[in-house]
């Protein structure tokens, strides 16, 4: 356990630290290894933006590349093989943590292509590949939560697939991830797989809805007043709703079988408005049996500053839910809100995708 009085004080308060990165150089120069001893970190996400920035520097992956180059891959393939190397490579050094957590912690997330974010079909067959390909236990497929995800992950999770269900605004759909995750859990069951073995997080975005409703409060007489309280108010109603579904007797046939609930991640909890505090996103959302996966800058914000005061989201549902009316009696359309920031969320994870494939093009080509 870290000395860090502030990262000790949020794994001691039930929130599992986990980084939102993952690069070769990460892995290759001790550094994550060294997140894991020294910063409380238990667990690594990734996502198609994250592996763009990691493949641009290229210097990491030529020798890698060069080779396949030499066996005429293609740039699907090699994207694949990087991306798995690094996802693989990173689940070894977060083994111990996933032993030592009964597989609770030390889970490492390698996202479906982003492309396939609307084909239920093609998304199955993608996570149960990527989950062959990777061959590690503490893996995690992320797949979105779109209408046409939610499907995919009940069908994943009923093959024995860990999976980040990743893209949630909206707490109703939140609920729905629930649902499939629980679908999942008893179709496994019936399929005869060991569910304590089947983990899962529900990655809940946090930031990315304070950005949206205060551009648009901007525009409203009044409403400077509620900028900055949405995101906040939107992760506690989905916390409360997490407390209610994993109470239910649904729930509790699954863990008498030895299910693990699926916890709520929250993501997206770097601050994007520099008015605001940096650790507000992880300071406001303190709360047993969570996840908070911050980029590097966040994460050494909270060693630094953050000011830890236990949990602050049980029993605040009413006051959320306030917020949230106050919302809308301003103006504030909360079903276009979470609908467009799911739309923008799946196209820039394309364009990502769409960056990564042209950077590793030219490497191949240049290696060739």
């Amino acid at each position: 356990m870290t000395t860090n009085p502030n990262l000790r004080a949020l794994s001691e308060a039930g929130v599992s630290i986990w980084l939102d990165d993952l690069s070769r150089q990460r892995i290759s120069s001790g550094n994550l290894a060294q997140l894991i001893s020294e910063q409380a970190v238990v667990g690594v996400t990734s996502n198609p933006t994250i592996f763009a920035n990691a493949l641009s520097n290229a210097a990491d992956y030529d020798e890698k590349v060069r080779e396949l180059a030499a066996r005429g891959a293609g740039v699907d393939q090699v994207v694949r093989e990087l991306t798995t190397a690094d996802v693989r490579d990173a689940a070894d050094i977060f083994r111990n943590v996933y032993e030592s957590t009964g597989g609770v912690d030390g889970r490492v997330s390698l996202e479906v292509d982003p492309r396939l974010a609307h084909d239920t079909e093609r998304t199955v067959a993608e996570a149960l590949d990527l989950w062959k390909t990777v061959d590690r236990p503490n893996l995690m497929v992320k797949i979105p939560a779109t209408v046409e995800g939610l499907p995919a992950i009940t069908r994943v999770l009923a093959e024995g697939v860990s999976v980040n269900v990743t893209l949630i605004f909206s707490v109703q759909r939140y609920r729905d991830v629930m649902d499939a995750f629980l679908a999942g859990l008893e179709q496994a069951r019936a399929n005869g797989h060991d569910i304590s073995r089947i983990s899962s997080v529900a990655s809940f975005f946090v930031s990315r809805v304070d950005t949206e409703i205060d551009k648009r409060l901007d525009g409203i007489a009044g409403g400077e007043k509620l900028r900055g309280k949405a995101a906040i108010a939107n992760a506690r109603l989905a916390y409360a709703a997490y407390q209610e579904v994993f109470s239910t007797e649904r729930w509790k046939a699954l863990e008498a079988a030895g299910a693990k609930p699926q916890r709520p991640l929250w993501a997206s909890t770097g601050v994007k408005d520099p008015s605001y505090s940096d650790t507000r996103y992880v300071d406001e959302l303190v709360a047993p049996n969570t996840v908070n996966t911050m980029p590097e800058a966040t994460l050494q914000a909270t060693a630094d500053h953050a000011n830890i005061r236990g949990d602050l989201v049980s029993g605040t549902a009413a006051a959320s839910q306030q917020v949230l009316d106050e919302l809308v009696a301003v103006g504030i359309d909360l079903d276009d809100v979470f609908a467009v920031l799911e739309r923008e969320g799946v196209e820039k994870f394309e364009k990502s995708w769409s960056q990564l494939l042209q950077t590793v093009g030219e490497q191949l080509a240049q290696a060739r």
